[in-house]
């Protein structure tokens, strides 16, 4: 942990006395933003650890096309105008080539804005609301991701409720604040219905509620048998521990924002028996996953999570791109990004597709004595 920390500060201390050109000799200057303070800190830190790994390895190798890496790496606190700000410095401050992140679809969503103008190529590993790389019908030419989008998630998880659970009374709370939260809820409960499903309650809350007594009194009343959260694991942790309490025994379910382990230590076994859906398990005997898994337990004595897991294979991408362009010019970076297919990382065999979004599978997990347990692989 302390060698890490080390790097993380490096770039600040380093870049601000160098020439700000882009063609400092064999470096290339890779932007992370990542939220490595505020509500969502563990999804940041393990972004960081495994964008960290995937730059290490790579400069060990010589670094890429011939040139070492220089990590910048930005804290965006999960704060969209923050992320826009962290967004600029990395663009004209310390003139990166590229930038991996960020990490939410709120954080990266105004970051893509920016590089779009800045024509900056950027890949955000795990940010799954569709407005990251299209707006108003038009594509954001320099915007990339490594994960499945929102629609396709809220569609497995309502089939899944349907098909696989056979539940017919659904339940959901969102934040209407969230584009995460409120574009998953919306697919889920278009899909729920044209499934046969009823959508008895759609009730939203707002970022900073902490209290959601009043609403699952009104989920109650309603009478669901699935009750689907698209949040992060905080405020489900939250929901969950308040739904027990008030002894609503209704199967949960969510998206891949429940992937940390503070879920369960803020639910408790309030959350035990919750499916959700995600990019990859760590129980996948893959060659890949067990390296991985196990290169991980090795540096941070935990299991990763699966943006920290997207977050390498995202940056890895990234590299494949700049060997490919040869240069790290962004321009030809950004049209070698866009050329990648077939890319083979720990979560699978993927494919980018004419909107830079990743075509891929997700896995179905589930909430067992405190651990995610795989239930099964669903794909495109």
């Amino acid at each position: 942990m302390r060698r890490f920390a080390f790097l993380f500060s490096i770039p600040f201390l380093c870049l601000c006395a160098l020439d700000p050109s882009h063609a400092h000799a064999k470096e290339i200057r890779i932007g992370l933003i990542t939220p490595l303070s505020g509500d969502v800190k563990t999804f940041g830190e393990s972004v960081r650890n495994s964008f960290m790994i995937a730059v290490d390895e790579a400069n060990a190798k010589g670094g890429v096309a011939g040139m070492r890496i220089v990590p910048v790496i930005q804290d965006d606190k999960n704060d969209p105008t923050e992320a826009a700000n962290v967004a600029n410095l990395l663009v004209n401050q310390y003139r990166v080539s590229a930038i991996v992140g960020s990490v939410t679809s709120k954080a990266s969503i105004p970051v893509s804005d920016v590089i779009q103008a800045a024509k900056i190529p950027t890949i955000s590993p795990t940010a799954t609301n569709p407005k990251v790389t299209v707006a108003d019908g038009k594509r954001k030419d320099y915007m990339f991701r490594g994960c499945f989008i929102d629609p396709f998630q809220g569609t497995v998880m309502a089939k899944f409720s349907r098909e696989t659970l056979g539940k017919r009374r659904a339940a959901v709370l969102y934040d209407a604040s969230n584009d995460y939260s409120k574009g998953i809820a919306e697919v889920f409960r278009d899909v729920f219905r044209k499934l046969g499903g009823n959508v008895v309650a759609f009730e939203s809350y707002g970022k900073d509620d902490v209290d959601f007594s009043a609403l699952l009194t009104k989920v109650r009343a309603s009478q669901p048998d699935v009750l689907f959260l698209p949040d992060y694991y905080n405020k489900v942790g939250l929901i969950a521990k308040q739904a027990r309490e008030q002894g609503l025994k209704v199967q949960l379910i969510g998206p891949d924002g429940w992937d940390s382990p503070d879920l369960v230590k803020v639910a408790g076994s309030a959350i035990e028996g919750g499916y959700f859906s995600n990019h990859y398990s760590p129980e996948d005997k893959r060659p890949e996953v067990v390296a991985w898994v196990r290169k991980y337990r090795e540096k941070f004595g935990q299991v990763p999570d699966a943006l920290g897991t997207l977050a390498y294979d995202g940056t890895n991408l990234l590299f494949d791109a700049i060997r490919k362009a040869g240069s790290d010019d962004p321009r030809k970076i950004r049209d070698a990004l866009a050329s990648i297919k077939g890319f083979r990382g720990v979560t699978g065999k993927a494919t980018l597709d004419g909107n830079g979004d990743m075509i891929k599978s997700a896995a179905i997990l589930r909430i067992v004595a405190g651990k995610q347990k795989f239930v099964e692989m669903v794909h495109p």
